[in-house]
């Protein structure tokens, strides 16, 4: 019962900010523009600040795990191929694309920053696990939208330029580097910037969740239900089933593990819809995952919490 409570308390508190966001949506006091801006809002400002300050005030000498960033890229790059695998055996068409994406591509900024401060008060590992897996799910997003579409597009240099482009001009990986630089040349936090940081900082956890909630469209959810059933078990269990005993037996633990099971195993994030239709295909398998893992995750990540606490591991 005390593992049980300890889960709740991890979880429930993030998934009622979703909720809250899906009521406010409901009731229109956010609507589908505000939603966006908001997304783009915590994007662009909050959770890059957050990320900075927390880096910045870590002795990231000390902190620094190569073997743990490694783990976080390897483990994302593995579960892109069993997903592109999967696809050629029960996927057709250019619905491909969309089910490779759904498959492996999670919250895993807002959602690994959001549990692992509520569990253990700051970011913890969530930058380094950021820092090893977010660039190459908006580099292989790209390939496979673009591999598997029904649109005149071809993966050439203009398109590779635009993403990597995009990748050295994320405000994530770039408050990354930022505070590494920071923490490494030990530059002192002035209380009145650090106080200014911290109040920016917490704006994230809350509006992006609210927007992430309000962000889901239950009414998309209708065709190409198999593929999307499919991709939300791979998202929610099948990956974490694969990569968590192999996270265990390599050491990791804690926060490094929660951040390993939000990476693998957190809803696919609302930013694959836009991308997907963006990039010439219909959506609706997209959507659909993203509605089911938004759903079943919370009930997916408080068991997979509930186990590593129950065998010692968290």
């Amino acid at each position: 019962m005390e593992n049980l409570v300890f889960s709740l308390n991890a979880t429930v508190p993030v998934f009622l900010l979703m909720v809250l966001g899906v009521f406010f949506h409901k009731i229109n006091w956010i609507d589908d523009i505000f939603a966006s801006k908001m997304n783009q809002f915590v994007f662009l400002v909050p959770l890059p600040v957050m990320v900075f300050r927390e880096l910045a005030e870590t002795d990231f000498a000390s902190s620094w795990d190569p073997k743990f960033v490694i783990f976080c890229f390897f483990a994302t790059l593995v579960s892109i191929l069993i997903a592109w695998g999967l696809s050629l055996i029960f996927v057709k068409g250019a619905r491909r694309g969309e089910f490779i994406q759904a498959s492996y591509r999670s919250s895993a900024a807002l959602l690994g920053i959001a549990f692992i401060s509520s569990i253990y008060g700051n970011a913890g590992m969530a930058p380094m696990m950021i820092l090893g897996s977010v660039p190459l799910y908006n580099i292989m997003a790209v390939i496979v939208l673009i591999l598997f579409t029904d649109a005149d597009r071809k993966l050439d240099r203009n398109t590779i330029k635009r993403t990597l482009y995009g990748i050295a001009t994320n405000p994530i990986i770039l408050s990354i580097l930022f505070g590494l630089v920071w923490s490494l040349l030990r530059i002192p936090m002035p209380p009145i910037l650090n106080k200014t940081l911290t109040n920016i900082g917490n704006l994230a956890s809350p509006l992006g969740l609210m927007a992430m909630g309000a962000s889901i469209d239950f009414k998309k959810v209708g065709g190409e239900l198999k593929p999307a059933v499919l991709a939300a078990f791979m998202k929610l269990i099948g990956l974490c089933s694969i990569f968590l005993p192999i996270a265990v037996e390599l050491g990791f633990r804690n926060e490094k593990l929660v951040a390993i099971l939000i990476m693998l195993g957190s809803a696919t994030t609302v930013s694959s819809f836009v991308m997907a239709r963006n990039m010439g295909h219909e959506g609706t398998l997209t959507s659909n995952a993203v509605v089911i893992t938004t759903i079943c995750s919370a009930f997916t990540v408080t068991f997979w919490i509930y186990l590593l606490r129950s065998l010692g591991l968290i």
